[in-house]
Order: C-alpha cells, then structure tokens, then sequence
C-alpha cells in the first residue's frame, strides 16, 4: 500500500502554508473544523504582519479576529493563539517546543496538533489522525478502530517503520482526494485491489487517450 502511495507522491507534505515551526503550530490551530484552502486565505494576510509570538501578543485578540474572520470559530481560535503564543514567550523563550507535553500544555493545541507539529517541523515518526485518516484506515483494513487513538495506535503498530515519517500526509492526501466520504473514487484508487471496503464505488477509470 505505502509502496504505491509514495511511488505516487515521493515528498508528501501539509497543504498548510508556513515557513517556521511557530507558523505551522498557528496555522494548525485554527485548521480544525476548517479546510487548509480556508486557512492559508487568512495566513497570507496575517503572517506578513505577525508571524512570531511577540508579534501575536501585540496584535492581541481583538487585533488578531479581522486576520482570521473568515475561519470558523475564529473567537476561540483567537483567544487560543495569543494565550498560545503568551506561553511560549512565558515558558520557552518564545521557541516552539519539541516535546509533546510540553506542546499539549498549549492552549488549544490537543494530541493532533501536537502529532502534526511533532511530525512535519520536527521530523518525529508520529501519527495525526484527522476525519481523512480515521476514514482510510477503517475503509481499508489498514488500521480499524472505533476512536481517534485507536486508529492512531492501530497504524503506529502496522504501518512500516521505513513509510511511517510520511505516512500520515499520504493518507490525509488519499482521503481528501481520492477515498472521499461521499463517493470514493474507486476505479482510480491506486490501492484499490488491497482494500477491504465492501461498498467500492463501481466501475473502471477511462482510459488514457494516446
């Protein structure tokens, strides 16, 4: 399976745009319940202006909702990333922490953020298990599990430790594009024939034109 999906796409990574640590754990926090093409519209205007702790701080809360009105929950998610940003200049010298309890102690940052950060700034082999993911792995067979942490601990165990460091953006990717929740797109699914989903979309992709 993870053979195919990176012969696919060698370099998997985040849809989210960033270019530090700090970015990406900000970007991350306001991506729940929201979509990355949402997310990036309001990160292009914001972190030219405050991309760092001190410059969140300073634009404080009310500062920081026009950046990010089009987001939902945009109010918690405002309150969240300048409390966020307060701690890392109380507690860590304004530096993303590499450690998870440490990042998990952040407001609004729970186990997924955490992962996502851990996985793609820190290059740690950990797995981020979104609505993507959870759906893949229990369609497939890959990983079954009726919560987030068993599906999590479930392709910590199965997924191969050489696939593992990008496993997460090759099923968050195969998700969202291919075996969506509506109507999986199955006769082009590159895994198709290891699958264990009993509902496959029929049908055959069109061939190539010459």
């Amino acid at each position: 399976m993870f053979a195919r999906l990176k012969a696919l796409n060698p370099t998997p990574t985040t849809e989210l745009e960033y270019s530090t640590p700090f970015e990406l754990l900000v970007a991350v926090a306001l991506s729940a319940q929201s979509t990355d093409v949402g997310v990036n519209k309001a990160t292009r205007k914001l972190f030219p202006v405050a991309n760092t702790p001190q410059a969140i701080v300073a634009l404080g809360v009310e500062g920081l909702k026009p950046y990010i009105a089009t987001i939902g929950l945009y109010n918690t998610k405002a309150a969240n990333v300048v409390a966020l940003s307060q701690r890392l200049l109380a507690e860590h010298a304004g530096e993303v922490p590499r450690g998870r309890a440490a990042l998990e102690a952040l407001p609004g940052v729970g186990r997924k953020t955490a992962n996502v950060v851990l996985n793609t700034a820190f290059g740690e082999p950990t797995m981020a298990v979104d609505t993507h993911i959870f759906r893949v792995a229990n369609r497939t067979g890959l990983a079954p599990g009726k919560t987030v942490r068993a599906v999590e601990d479930g392709l910590l165990k199965s997924v191969p430790a050489d696939y593992l460091q990008d496993a997460h953006h090759w099923l968050i990717l195969h998700g969202r594009y291919v075996c969506k929740a509506r109507k999986p797109d199955c006769p082009h699914c590159a895994i198709r024939d290891l699958c264990r989903y009993p509902d496959k979309t029929p049908g055959e992709p069109e061939p190539v034109a010459a």
